[in-house]
């Protein structure tokens, strides 16, 4: 399995707090993979909003653009 970014146990707390009592190490890992795929697109789309705006700082209004995007 390639290196996670993301920390598994404070994933598996959020599940938890979501309402699910017993979590699989599958099903964490599986959001984990989720999670890390999401932040990828999104830092790649901000990018591109920062790039365009001639800047090299993403800031958060990139993000939030991305997030809408």
């Amino acid at each position: 399995m390639a290196k996670r970014t993301l920390a598994w146990s404070p994933i598996r707390d959020l599940m938890k707090k979501a309402g699910a009592d017993m979590v699989s190490k599958d099903a964490v890992d599986a959001l984990i993979k989720l999670l890390e795929e999401k932040a990828v697109e999104l830092t790649s789309q901000a990018l591109e909003f920062c790039r365009h705006a001639d800047r090299k700082k993403l800031t958060m209004d990139d993000v939030q653009l991305a997030i809408e995007f």
